[in-house]
C-alpha cells in the first residue's frame, strides 16, 4: 500500500524579492486571493471582470475595447499577440537587444513568418535610426516588434518614437511591456501602440500567472482579416472575447475556467495602482532607483546600462572581479532572506539584476539590499 509522503502543509519562508520578478506582493493582494472562490460565469464575477477591464485600460492608458487579462503569464501574452496578428509568410521587423527580443524573433518564426532582426548590443536601448533604416529597406513589412523594458539588461527603449515609425510605414506595432507597466511612463493610445502585453508579477506586484493585453482597433481589424486560422485555440482572441465581453450576443460564453482567485488579486493590485495614481507610481520607482543607485555606486558597483537608457525598476550591475556570483546570491538568500537576480544570456555570470518593482520599490527594501550587499561583499 502506498503511503502519502507529506503530511504537513507547505510553508514558504518570507523573502524580500528584489530580483527580476516575481516582485513582493502587496498584502492586500494576497488577502484578495484568499477570498471565497465563485463560478467564473457567476454574475458577481462577471461584474468584477468589467471592473478589471477598466482598471487594465487605466494602467495601459487606453480605451481599446479588446483589453483583458490572458489566463497565463507574460510569455503567453507575447504569444497571444503574435499568433493572433501574424500570419505565415508575413514580414516582421524584430528589435533584439536582449533575451526577450530574441523570444519575439522565435515567436515570429514559429508562426511561419519572416523575421528581419535589428540588433543592438546588450544593455543598449533599441536604436531608432537603425529601425527606420530597416523599415525603409523592407517596405513589405507588416509589423514592428520590440521590448519596451528589456528585463534581461535593464534597458528602456523609446516606445513613443518606435511606434511613430511603425505608423509612418503602415506597420502594426507589437510591444512587450512586461516590466514597464506600472513602473515607467507608458501611454498606449497617445503613443499609437497597436498590440501590447504585460505580466502581473512585476511592477503590478500581483501574484504571477496573468498577462494583461490590449489591442487597438487596427490590430482587431487585422485579426478579423486573417486568411488562416489562429494556431492556438486557447489564445484565439476571437473566441476569448466572447467570454470577456460577450460582444456578439451580450451574453458571456464559456471559453475556459478562468483563474478566479488570481483575477481577484489582479483586480486588487490594479485598484491599488489607481489609488496611488500612475504618475505617482512612475515617480516612486524613479525616486527609489536614485537611492539604490547612489548606494550601489558607493559600493563600487557599475551599471550595465547608461543612465539615459536605464530602467529604474530593473538595475543590472556588473559583478566585481574575483566575486563568486552564485555564492553571493546564496548568502543573501540564506542570511538575509533577500533575493536578487542572476544575469541572463550574454550577462550570465557577469551581472546581477536588482529589481525595484511595485511594492518592492520602498526605502526599507533599498536599505536592506544595500546593507546586505555591503556585508556579503566585505
Amino acid at each position: 500500500m502506498l503511503i502519502a509522503p507529506y503530511s504537513e502543509s507547505f510553508n514558504p519562508p518570507r523573502r524580500t524579492l528584489m530580483g527580476p520578478g516575481p516582485s513582493d506582493v502587496y498584502p492586500e493582494v494576497l488577502a484578495a486571493q484568499a477570498k471565497p472562490t465563485i463560478g467564473h460565469l457567476d454574475p458577481v464575477f462577471v461584474a468584477m471582470m468589467d471592473e478589471l477591464k477598466a482598471l487594465i485600460q487605466y494602467a495601459f492608458q487606453t480605451t481599446n475595447a479588446m483589453t483583458l487579462a490572458v489566463s497565463a503569464p507574460g510569455s503567453a501574452g507575447m504569444e497571444t499577440c503574435f499568433v493572433n496578428l501574424v500570419e505565415p509568410g508575413e514580414k516582421v521587423i524584430v528589435c533584439r537587444n536582449g533575451v526577450f527580443g530574441e523570444r519575439m524573433r522565435q515567436n515570429v518564426e514559429r508562426v511561419g513568418a519572416i523575421a528581419v532582426v535589428v540588433d543592438n548590443e546588450w544593455g543598449e536601448a533599441v536604436n531608432v535610426d537603425a529601425v527606420a533604416t530597416a523599415l525603409a529597406a523592407n517596405p513589405d513589412a507588416k509589423f514592428l516588434a520590440f521590448v519596451h523594458a528589456e528585463t534581461s539588461t535593464g534597458a528602456l527603449s523609446d516606445a513613443k518614437a518606435l511606434c511613430a515609425l511603425a505608423k509612418q510605414h503602415d506597420c502594426i506595432s507589437i510591444v512587450d511591456a512586461v516590466t514597464s507597466l506600472g513602473g515607467v511612463e507608458l501611454r498606449v493610445d497617445e503613443w499609437g501602440i497597436d498590440a501590447i502585453y504585460s505580466g502581473s508579477q512585476k511592477c503590478l506586484s500581483c501574484v504571477p500567472g496573468l498577462s494583461p493585453v490590449s489591442f487597438s482597433p487596427a490590430a482587431v481589424e487585422k485579426m478579423k482579416a486573417r486568411k488562416t486560422p489562429v494556431q492556438s485555440w486557447f489564445l484565439d482572441q476571437t473566441l476569448v472575447m466572447g467570454y470577456w465581453t460577450g460582444e456578439a450576443s451580450g451574453k458571456r460564453s464559456y471559453h475556459h475556467t478562468a483563474p478566479v482567485n488570481a483575477l481577484y488579486a489582479l483586480h486588487e493590485s490594479l485598484r491599488l495602482l489607481s489609488i496611488e495614481g500612475l504618475e505617482h507610481a512612475w515617480q516612486r520607482h524613479a525616486d527609489m532607483h536614485q537611492v539604490l543607485r547612489h548606494g550601489l555606486e558607493a559600493l563600487g558597483l557599475k551599471f550595465v546600462v547608461t543612465e539615459a537608457d536605464r530602467l529604474p525598476q530593473l538595475n543590472a550591475v556588473y559583478i566585481p572581479d574575483g566575486i563568486d556570483d552564485a555564492k553571493v546570491r546564496k548568502q543573501l538568500l540564506e542570511n538575509y532572506n533577500l533575493e536578487i537576480g542572476a544575469g541572463l544570456g550574454a550577462l550570465a555570470g557577469k551581472a546581477w539584476r536588482i529589481g525595484l518593482m511595485g511594492y518592492a520599490a520602498r526605502r526599507e527594501n533599498v536599505a536592506l539590499c544595500l546593507k546586505a550587499l555591503e556585508e556579503v561583499l566585505a
